[in-house]
C-alpha cells in the first residue's frame, strides 16, 4: 500500500510524534497518552490504527532502533527532540514495509520544521536517508563476548530485564520476550447481581460485536467495539470489563456470602465489584487505597453496578490497624508491582520499570503483606497477586512470607478456576501470555490455620 506525502499523511505522524515525546520525555503511559491523542483528533480508522502501530512500534523497539540510528549518525548524543523524530522514521524505514521509505524521510524533514528545528533538517534528511542506505549492514551478531548484551538487543529490551528472565525462565525467556499480543479485544463479564450467563450471551448477541465463551466463568471475550464505557448497558451497569487474571485472582478467594472481605488495594475497583457480586450482593467488601481521586473510582463502579455492600475507604493497607485483627474472612492483596505482566501490551514499561523499581516494589510489598495477613481469621484466606512475570516479585516474595508466618499455607486454588491454569500451580500460580493467552498474572492463595 503506497502512501503519498499528503497532509492526511503528516497528520497521522504529528499525533505518533506527540505521544512518543509524552511517553519519552514526559514519562506519561503510552496508553493514556495514545487514547488522549486519538480522541476527537478527525483522523480516519485506518489513519488511527497507523498512528497507533507508529506509536507501539517505535516504543516496543526504541533500544533497537537507537543501536540502528547509531550506526549511521555521526553524534549519537542527538537532542532528544529530533531522535524522537529520526525514531519515528527509522521505525517506518526498518519497520513498516507498506510505507515508502522516501515518504517516511519526507514526513520526518515536515517534522523537523514543524518543532522549531528548521536548521536541522538537512541533517534529519541525511541520517535517514544514510539508514535506508545502510539498513541491510544492520546485524546483531550472535553470542561473542557479551551474549547477553546481544540478545537484549535483539529483544530490544535493557539487559538487566533480560537477565533477570533468563535468570527465571531460562530458555522460556526467549519466548516470552518475542511474544506479541495483536488482540485488541475486550474481556466482559455481566454484573451477576443482574444477570447471568444465559442472560448476559443473549444481551451481547444484540451487539454488533463478535464475541466468544472464554473458560474463565463469566467471562466473554468481544472484539469490534468502539468505546464500550459508552455503551447503554455499560453505563447502566449491567456488565464490567475485567481482565481474564484478574478475575482469576478474585476467583482464588472462593468468597461466600455474608462474609467480612478486605480488598487492600482496590483502585479502580473491578476486582472489588467482582467479590461484592460474587457474594451475591451480601456481606461486605472493604475497598482501601492510598489516594482519595482512586478511592473516587471505585465508589463510581459501585454506584454504576448498584452494589450496596462495598464500602470504599481511602486508607493505607501498609499501615496496620490492630481494631481489624482477626475480623476478615478473605483479604485479597493485588499488591503494586512492575506491571511487565502486561509487557506484550505496554511496550513503554520496559522503558519505564528498572532494577531499582523492583527492589523498592518487592520492599513495599513485603511491609503490605506483613502488615494484612493480621487482618485474616483463623481458617480464613489470604490471596496475594501482581501482574507481574519477575518471581522477586511473585513466588519468591510468597515463599519469604510463608517461611516467615508458618500459621499461613498454600492451599490448592478453589474448583472455579478453569483446571488449565489450576493444574499449573507450584507456588502459586504463574500466568504467561505466550502460553496462557492471559496477561501474565501470578495468584497464590493462603489459608490461615486455627491454631
Amino acid at each position: 500500500m503506497k502512501e503519498q506525502n499528503s497532509m492526511e499523511g503528516l497528520a497521522t505522524r504529528r499525533t505518533a510524534l506527540k505521544v512518543i515525546r509524552q511517553a519519552t520525555e514526559e514519562d506519561a503511559y503510552a496508553s493514556l497518552a495514545l487514547d488522549a491523542a486519538l480522541r476527537n483528533c478527525g483522523l480516519s480508522g485506518a489513519d488511527r490504527r497507523l498512528v497507533s502501530r507508529l506509536v507501539y512500534d517505535t516504543l516496543d523497539h526504541l533500544i533497537w532502533l537507537d543501536w540502528a540510528l547509531a550506526h549511521v549518525m555521526a553524534k549519537p548524543d542527538t537532542d532528544i527532540k529530533l531522535k524522537n523524530i529520526l525514531r519515528l522514521g527509522a521505525c517506518q524505514i526498518l519497520l513498516e514495509d507498506r510505507i515508502p521509505e522516501s515518504a517516511a524521510t519526507n514526513l520526518c524533514v515536515q517534522l523537523c520544521v514543524e518543532n522549531g528545528m528548521q536548521g536541522l533538517k538537512g541533517v534529519c534528511n541525511g541520517i535517514l536517508r544514510n539508514l535506508i542506505r545502510k539498513k541491510d549492514e544492520l546485524v546483531i551478531q550472535d553470542g561473542g563476548e557479551e551474549p547477553e548484551k546481544a540478545a537484549a538487543l535483539r529483544y530490544s529490551v535493557p539487559e538487566w530485564l533480560y537477565r533477570k528472565l533468563r535468570e527465571d525462565y531460562g530458555d522460556e525467556a526467549g519466548a516470552i520476550l518475542a511474544f506479541r499480543n495483536p488482540d485488541e479485544g475486550w474481556t466482559l463479564r455481566p454484573n451477576l447481581t443482574k444477570i447471568d450467563d444465559a442472560g448476559f450471551e443473549q444481551l451481547l448477541g444484540k451487539k454488533v460485536w463478535k464475541r466468544e465463551k472464554t473458560v474463565i466463568p463469566h467471562a466473554w471475550k468481544i472484539t469490534g467495539a468502539m468505546d464500550i464505557a459508552r455503551d447503554a448497558d455499560y453505563l447502566a451497569g449491567n456488565f464490567s470489563i475485567q481482565s481474564g487474571g484478574s478475575m482469576i485472582a478474585c476467583l482464588a478467594a472462593g468468597v461466600k456470602r455474608g462474609q467480612q472481605v478486605l480488598d487492600c488495594c482496590a483502585a479502580p475497583g473491578g476486582k472489588t465489584c467482582y467479590l461484592a457480586e460474587l457474594m451475591g450482593g451480601t456481606g461486605r467488601v472493604q475497598a482501601w487505597d492510598i489516594h482519595e481521586h482512586r478511592v473516587a473510582l471505585i465508589e463510581a463502579q459501585a454506584r454504576r453496578l448498584g452494589l450496596e455492600n462495598i464500602r470504599p475507604m481511602v486508607r493505607d493497607a501498609g499501615k496496620k490497624r490492630e481494631e481489624l485483627t482477626g475480623t476478615m474472612d478473605a483479604v485479597l492483596l493485588d499488591a503494586p508491582c512492575s506491571g511487565l505482566g502486561f509487557l506484550a501490551q505496554k511496550p513503554d514499561l520496559k522503558l519505564r520499570v528498572t532494577e531499582d523499581s523492583v527492589r523498592e516494589l518487592t520492599e513495599m510489598q513485603e511491609k503490605l503483606l506483613e502488615s494484612v495477613c493480621g487482618y485474616v481469621k483463623p481458617g480464613g484466606v489470604l490471596v496475594y497477586s501482581t501482574c507481574s512475570i519477575l518471581k522477586d516479585e511473585n513466588e519468591q516474595q510468597a515463599e519469604r512470607f510463608l517461611e516467615r508466618h508458618p500459621e499461613f499455607a498454600e492451599e490448592a486454588l478453589p474448583e472455579s478456576v478453569p483446571a488449565r491454569y489450576r493444574d499449573r500451580q507450584a507456588r502459586g500460580l504463574q500466568l504467561l501470555e505466550y502460553r496462557d493467552g492471559l496477561e501474565g498474572f501470578y495468584v497464590i492463595r493462603m489459608r490461615k490455620n486455627y491454631d
